[in-house]
């Protein structure tokens, strides 16, 4: 009972002592834990055997902790500003950012180190001695060589002694996530002809409301006087209405597999990423409903924006769930797809191709683009598959143009 009473206090003096002592102690330097150490046992060794070298060496180890305290002591008060002018670029573009650091305190404040981590790496800023409310600055660049999310900071004040005994760090800033896109290009109204077609694509199936005419027929109870085409009326002397062909409205399907297996290379999974991303961008510009897949999920494809993020974030993968286990699950996903591409590594069979092309419903248009670096853009036919094979980014307008053609 007595224990069950006095745990809550307990708790609440052992919480108080950490929050006390853990930041004291976390100034400490793992070579000024071994000053601590090694000072305190060449102490003991001195008590122990009268040695008074190790008295000396001691004492010099512990003095030098002492003394680095004056290095960190102090107040700092900062106003610390992290700003990129993009958080979203291509790879290849310049990422430039800036950090200001204003003196909030009403005295002077001492020279410090400002610390921004970038990705894995650290970037060292040098604060002078500020004056109370003067402004430092300091203007940066990321490498962008390559796709990936980059976080960048928080921004960290550094003090230090000489020796790097003891070390006081203060966090100023959150991260912030700088996306860097994979590379895309534009695609004229010439290249997506393919997916012109506003109206959607024509089914087998009949409709009584659509736009795509199909024939005439003996009205029915129930049927819209509307669609009653009264020359024919006029002229049979009985009532005979329109019939449509139902049709899809123009919705873009994209599997782009994220299988490193089918491809020969890093830069062979980049191109494939790349040409998924360029034509999904000129699906949502010409305002088409864009779904795209991978083996890791699906992208967010509300604008292209959140479809770029999507791509950046992803990872590619080994093992069974390969382009045809793709299309599968392409075709259980979106349903209503009007056209369907499958983007491909060179890997990728003619087989596997065949049986990507089976999955797809009748009526549906499908395209594979076979990423290949080097070759020179070509067409060919596998069943009712288009098969487009692409060497450059720069050659997607040229192979898609062979597509609408």
């Amino acid at each position: 009972m007595v224990t069950d009473v006095c745990a809550p206090a307990t708790r609440v003096v052992r919480d108080a002592v950490v929050r006390q002592v853990v930041p004291v102690l976390s100034v400490v330097t793992p070579l000024g834990w071994v000053a601590l150490v090694v000072g305190a046992a060449m102490l003991w060794t001195s008590f122990a055997y009268g040695w008074q070298e190790a008295m000396a060496l001691g004492v010099l180890l512990l003095l030098l902790v002492l003394i680095s305290g004056a290095f960190i002591i102090g107040r700092t008060s900062y106003q610390v500003t992290l700003d990129l002018t993009r958080t979203r670029v291509a790879v290849g573009d310049s990422a430039v950012g800036g950090i200001s650091v204003v003196n909030t305190a009403t005295r002077p404040v001492m020279h410090s180190t400002l610390e921004l981590p970038v990705g894995r790496a650290v970037a060292a800023f040098s604060v002078p001695r500020l004056r109370p409310a003067e402004l430092h600055e300091d203007l940066f660049t990321i490498p962008t060589t390559r796709r990936q999310v980059i976080m960048v900071g928080p921004a960290v004040s550094v003090r230090a002694d000489p020796l790097q005994l003891l070390k006081r760090q203060i966090r100023w800033t959150e991260p912030v996530e700088l996306f860097v896109h994979p590379r895309t290009v534009a695609l004229g109204s010439p290249a997506a002809g393919f997916i012109r077609d506003l109206e959607g694509l024509s089914t087998r199936e009949l409709s009584n409301t659509d736009v795509s005419f199909h024939a005439l027929r003996e009205y029915a109870p129930g049927d819209d006087r509307r669609h009653i085409h009264w020359k024919t009326v006029a002229r049979l002397g009985t009532l005979m209405v329109r019939q449509f062909e139902e049709t899809r409205r123009a919705h873009l399907a994209i599997a782009l597999s994220a299988n490193l297996d089918e491809y020969t290379s890093e830069a062979e999974f980049e191109l494939a990423i790349s040409v998924a991303c360029s034509v999904g961008r000129q699906a949502l510009i010409e305002q088409r409903e864009l779904d795209v897949l991978t083996q890791r999920g699906p992208f967010r494809c509300a604008t292209g924006r959140t479809m770029l993020d999507d791509a950046t974030r992803l990872e590619g993968m080994t093992g069974r769930r390969d382009a045809v286990h793709l299309a599968r699950r392409l075709v259980d996903t979106v349903p209503n797809a009007s056209v369907v591409f499958f983007v491909v590594g060179s890997n990728v069979t003619p087989a596997q191709l065949r049986s990507c092309a089976a999955s797809v419903a009748p009526g549906v248009r499908a395209l594979a683009i076979r990423i290949q670096p080097g070759a020179a853009p070509s067409r060919a036919g596998i069943a009712e598959l288009t098969v487009l094979t692409l060497g450059s980014l720069d050659d997607l307008a040229i192979v898609l143009r062979k597509a609408a053609a």
